[in-house]
């Protein structure tokens, strides 16, 4: 399954009101160092859903050039009875500012079927840079990268939003800034694989790529409680569709009273 993180990262994460101040020195409530996150992807193009690979995100409190970080990564591998079609093994890591959530540094380190693709980059916030493996270029304040962009999007009071508000964010990826968005729909009751939860839908808008085409296909519910942890990502692709479940978690900065009853 091809960009198998990839797939995940880009799911997550205009109110003239609210507007990019929501992704400027946001105040983290969501989340804490030990905190991990499984999913399983499934994959469709027939009655049938398989379960195509896995993807991890963890949390670690670190110190980056005298300052305080959350390290997160997140680690994307194809299902082992699916690596003789398509081997994927991507990670993806950021460092984000403990205080202002702001990123730091950004790593993308992926193997893809052999077509690998490694970037470094060092975010100077106060300079307007972003100094990668390829060059230096312009970014405005309060840019995300693919990652960090999750994160600060779990921060979010989506209380203050009406159904259909979008919140714009900038995100910096591959050498490139895109201006994105996300939408708020509202909030449903939905079951998973791993159980019944009151949730927040949101849908956001995507980079058009060799998988997805741009818009907002996706859709997405993270709980509806102080975790805003994703539960359920599910998208229509190329060919078939995708649809991406949480299935175990540690470490939850808050009870994850969203859960309404556990499978």
């Amino acid at each position: 399954m091809k960009r198998l993180l990839f797939l995940l990262l880009s799911l997550l994460p205009v109110s003239a009101t609210y507007a990019q101040a929501d992704f400027c020195h946001i105040k983290n409530t969501s989340f804490k160092d030990g905190e991990r996150l499984l999913f399983k992807v499934y994959y469709n193009m027939s009655p049938l859903w398989i379960h195509a690979g896995n993807a991890v995100f963890s949390v670690a409190s670190e110190t980056l050039d005298k300052r305080k970080v959350f390290h997160i990564s997140g680690v994307g591998k194809t299902a082992s009875s699916y690596e003789w079609f398509y081997k994927v093994n991507d990670k993806y890591e950021t460092f984000l500012d403990e205080e202002t959530l702001a990123p730091q540094r950004f790593i993308r380190n992926v193997n893809e079927g052999g077509f690998k693709i490694y970037n470094y980059v060092n975010f100077n916030h106060k300079a307007g840079k972003a100094v990668s493996t390829n060059g230096v270029f312009d970014v405005p304040k309060c840019t995300q990268d693919v990652l960090s962009a999750i994160y600060f999007a779990r921060n979010i009071d989506y209380n203050k939003y009406k159904p259909g508000d979008k919140i714009p964010f900038k995100m910096f990826l591959d050498d490139q800034l895109y201006e994105l968005y996300i939408r708020y729909v509202g909030k449903e009751v939905i079951e998973t694989k791993y159980g019944k939860f009151n949730a927040i839908k949101i849908t956001p808008l995507l980079i058009e790529g060799t998988i997805f085409k741009g818009g907002e296909k996706m859709a997405v519910w993270v709980s509806d409680d102080a975790n805003h942890i994703p539960l359920r990502v599910s998208s229509p692709i190329l060919i078939g569709s995708i649809k991406v479940d949480m299935m175990e978690y540690d470490n939850l900065r808050n009870p994850l009273t969203a859960l309404i009853k556990k499978k």
